[in-house]
C-alpha cells in the first residue's frame, strides 16, 4: 500500500483532527508536492497512490474532501467518483489532470465534482479549490447532524403526538383536531404542547418545517 499520513513528527491524533484533505494520485512526485503545499497552510492530509488504498482506510468523521487524479494507472478518477457515489461517501472531489477535456470535465461536475485543475495549476487555484470543498462538506455534516437531531426528536414523539402533529400539518385548529380524533380540546392543547417541546419548535411554522424536512405528511382528508 502506497500512503503517506501524518509526519513522524507531528504530535496530533486523530481526535484533534478538524478536517482532512486526501490526495490520491498514482506520482509519488505529486502525492508530495500536493502533501507539503496543503500542510504549508496547516491543513491535514493523506496521500494514497491508489483508490482502493484511500477506499479501504478508516477516515475521522470531520470536513473532508479529495484531492483525485482523473488518470490514475490501470483505473479511471471518473469511475472512482461513481464508486464514492455507490457507497455513499459524499466527499466533495477535486479533479487534477494533466489529460483534461471537455466532456470529462461536464461528467465530472454533473456527478458532484467541486473543482476540475488542469496540471499544471497554481497553488493558490489548489488552496481556493480545497478550501471551496472543506467548506461545502462542512456545511453538509451539520446539516446531515441537525436532521437526525430532528429525526430524533420526532422519534420520542408517542403514536397520539404524532397524530396531533399530523393535524397541524393539515391546518386544523385545536378544536378541529379534538373533533377529529374525538378528544377534547383540552387534550389536544396538551398534546401540542408537548410536540412543540420534544420537537423543540420555536413556533408551529418552524414546526412545519421540521416536521417536511423528515418527510412527514398530514393525514389524507376522508
Amino acid at each position: 500500500m502506497i500512503v503517506d499520513r501524518y509526519p513522524a513528527t507531528e504530535a496530533r491524533t486523530r481526535a484533534s483532527v478538524l478536517s482532512m484533505v486526501y490526495v490520491v494520485d498514482d506520482d509519488e512526485a505529486m502525492r508530495d508536492s500536493l502533501s507539503g503545499l496543503l500542510r504549508s497552510v496547516g491543513l491535514d492530509v493523506e496521500a494514497y497512490g491508489t483508490s482502493g488504498d484511500f477506499l479501504a482506510a478508516a477516515r475521522p468523521s470531520v470536513p473532508g474532501c479529495l484531492i483525485l487524479d482523473v488518470r490514475l494507472r490501470g483505473e479511471n478518477g471518473l469511475e472512482v467518483q461513481d464508486a464514492m457515489a455507490r457507497h455513499q461517501l459524499h466527499m466533495p472531489i477535486v479533479f487534477i489532470t494533466g489529460y483534461g477535456d471537455i466532456p470529462m470535465t461536464v461528467r465530472a461536475m454533473k456527478a458532484g465534482a467541486e473543482d476540475f485543475l488542469s496540471k499544471p495549476f497554481r497553488d493558490q487555484d489548489m488552496l481556493d479549490a480545497v478550501g471551496h470543498a472543506l467548506a461545502r462538506d462542512r456545511e453538509r455534516i451539520q446539516a446531515e447532524q441537525s436532521l437526525a437531531s430532528t429525526r430524533g426528536c420526532y422519534e420520542s414523539l408517542t403514536p397520539r403526538e404524532r397524530e396531533v402533529l399530523g393535524f397541524v400539518m393539515a391546518g386544523l385548529m385545536n378544536k378541529q383536531i379534538a373533533s377529529e380524533m374525538n378528544v377534547s380540546e383540552v387534550t389536544v392543547k396538551m398534546h401540542r404542547g408537548q410536540v412543540m417541546k420534544k420537537m423543540t419548535a420555536r413556533s408551529v411554522a418552524d414546526l412545519v418545517r421540521m416536521a417536511q424536512t423528515l418527510g412527514v405528511q398530514p393525514p389524507r382528508k376522508k
